[in-house]
């Protein structure tokens, strides 16, 4: 049974809190830049996806602190080439959230039916479209 004084402490407890003191966080500490990279170059190259109109969807829909459009300093979008988006964040970013806005755009141009968006490395997307000759043996025979 627990006695009525809760607030005791174990004696190893109170001897090595006193004895140790744990360094202190550094409050000017800059956060990672985070860097994610959209490649399209598949869907650009047949004429069906606009790099542009993907980039003016991001910037216009990607939020920082609970407002969309408003980047500032904080996320970076810039296009490389005709084939390539890359997002660079100073702010806690989300490699999943920029997958849920890529398939977000790909709904709203109806072309999720034939496009996917596929991790092709750590801080990589790629664009591909889906493999839909597999079920064409099929129907054929």
């Amino acid at each position: 049974m627990p006695s009525g004084n809760s607030r005791r402490m174990c004696s190893s407890t109170f001897i090595s809190s006193r004895l140790f003191k744990m360094p202190k966080a550094a409050a000017g500490k800059v956060a990672p830049k985070h860097k994610f990279i959209i490649d399209y170059s598949k869907p650009a190259s047949d004429g069906v996806f606009d790099g542009a109109d993907f980039e003016k969807f991001l910037h216009d829909r990607i939020k920082v602190e609970g407002k969309a459009g408003q980047l500032g300093d904080a996320v970076k979008i810039t296009r490389d080439g005709q084939n390539k988006i890359t997002v660079t964040s100073n702010i806690p970013f989300s490699k999943r959230y920029l997958k849920y806005l890529t398939k977000k755009f790909l709904k709203k141009n109806q072309l999720r039916d034939w496009i996917r968006v596929v991790a092709s490395s750590k801080d990589n997307y790629q664009l591909k479209f889906y493999n839909i000759n597999a079920g064409d043996d099929e129907e054929e025979e």
